[in-house]
């Protein structure tokens, strides 16, 4: 151990830091381990592990490579727990390799298999498969994703999704539970179920990324820790030979170029910049050169996912040099090709925003009002405000922002609303 100066707060960051970087790689190892019926004791011996550096490193300090003691005490947690659950009917070592878990002789030698750094990720990623069992609720998928592969506390799952902590609870309890009944395997679908599996996998990543994108917490508009999470389960699959595909290339892209704009939507004080006014310098190179790769790699396939196209809409916007310099005809296009293949409201609405760029402000407005299915959305009203605004009936455009404050938790959404509001009233009585 190191002798260190670092205050306890900061053994907690650090701490908190590990736990989010390591315990999905521990969870998934230890499931594999105790078997999948055993999840919960799984993330139970991941958090005595956790409480345990933060205890022994507050007085004995951090050590060289916190992650590798992190690993060896959860090997030996591993070990007690094996020993204690040895005539455990929910315990199988019933198959060769589980056999020398059970036995005093090889259980060291057989448990340092399981955490070898090159297996790691292929237990992560099948253990984002098992969280995305397809009889599972999306709901319970993402909220099992988020606690066992990117720790996240039940708490934090229910205030990311502004849904009560018992909500949560019973949702994973019924997922785990059904893992129990079903004696889930640690292990990918069948080769014929892996393609429909993979797109719900997909799916639930998607969603985890939009909700870090534009969270629904009070508080915090972008929620980093979810975005990147959301990232890093894009590349496991992408990156590993069996489950890589074309939409799942497409979906990595999409989230590169979106978070290559993450520096540049909020101000230093935390409100909102709205694209036009983006300092496209702060703009991630690195990150769009990222998304230009794993695009082009998803064109080589034969179809197109939506992700394909809103990858390459959200390409068309990291390439424009400037806002007036976007190429709007070509994402109104791409947005028109999206529409026919999934024809929602909130499609619809998106489409108005190259349209209202290339038709003006009267013939959207026209357009906006014939999608009638979004009156309990914040941004329709907000966009409603500016079309009004542009077409000088500054009152009615009042009007919509006052709709549009009612709609949103966000403090940083509230704020930029209440900013405009304050603006059109000082011109009305100019």
């Amino acid at each position: 151990m190191h002798s260190i100066s670092a205050s306890n707060t900061n053994i907690e960051q650090l701490t908190d830091h590990l736990f989010r970087q390591e315990s999905g790689k521990m969870v998934a190892v230890l499931t594999n381990i105790f078997g999948v019926a055993n999840l919960e004791l799984a993330e139970d011996v991941v958090q005595d592990t956790l409480i345990q550096a933060l205890n022994t490193w507050k007085i004995k300090g951090v050590p060289d490579k916190p992650e590798a003691w992190l690993f060896r005490v959860a090997k030996n947690k591993a070990i007690d727990q094996i020993r204690k659950n040895k005539h455990s009917q929910s315990f199988d070592f019933t198959d060769n390799e589980r056999q020398l878990l059970n036995s005093e002789y090889t259980i060291n030698s057989s448990l340092e298999n399981y955490w070898k750094e090159e297996l790691i990720e292929d237990q992560q990623l099948k253990m984002m498969y098992i969280c995305c069992s397809p009889e599972i609720s999306p709901e319970s998928q993402i909220a099992l994703i988020l606690k066992t592969l990117c720790g996240f506390s039940t708490p934090e799952i229910a205030k990311a999704f502004l849904t009560s902590e018992d909500t949560i609870s019973k949702r994973l309890y019924r997922a785990k539970n059904f893992f129990r009944e079903h004696k889930t395997k640690f292990e990918l679908p069948e080769k014929e179920k892996l393609q429909e599996r993979t797109s719900k996998v997909l799916n639930a990543i998607y969603l985890l990324f939009n909700e870090g994108y534009n969270s629904s917490s009070s508080k915090n508009l972008i929620r980093t820790d979810l975005i990147h999470n959301a990232l890093m389960l894009g590349k496991l699959i992408t990156d590993n030979k069996i489950t890589v595909n074309y939409e799942g290339r497409a979906l990595v892209a999409l989230m590169c170029f979106h978070t290559a704009r993450e520096d540049s939507r909020l101000s230093p004080e935390g409100n909102i910049i709205l694209l036009e006014q983006q300092n496209r310098a702060l703009w991630n190179k690195e990150l769009i050169n990222l998304g230009v790769q794993y695009l082009n790699r998803a064109s080589a396939g034969e179809s197109i996912s939506s992700y394909h196209i809103e990858a390459a809409i959200a390409f068309q916007h990291c390439k424009a040099l400037s806002f007036e310099e976007t190429n709007w005809q070509d994402i109104l296009k791409l947005y028109d090709l999206l529409y026919q293949s999934n024809k929602s409201p909130i499609v619809a609405f998106n489409r108005l925003v190259p349209f209202h760029q290339i038709h003006g402000a009267e013939s959207t407005l026209k357009e906006l009002d014939k999608i009638k299915e979004l009156d309990s959305y914040y941004l329709y009203h907000s966009f409603r405000a500016q079309l009004l605004k542009k077409m000088g009936d500054t009152k009615k455009a009042i009007g919509a922002y006052q709709i549009a404050l009612k709609l949103t938790d966000s403090e940083a959404e509230q704020n930029m609303i209440i900013q405009s509001i304050v603006n059109y009233e000082k011109e009305k009585n100019a």
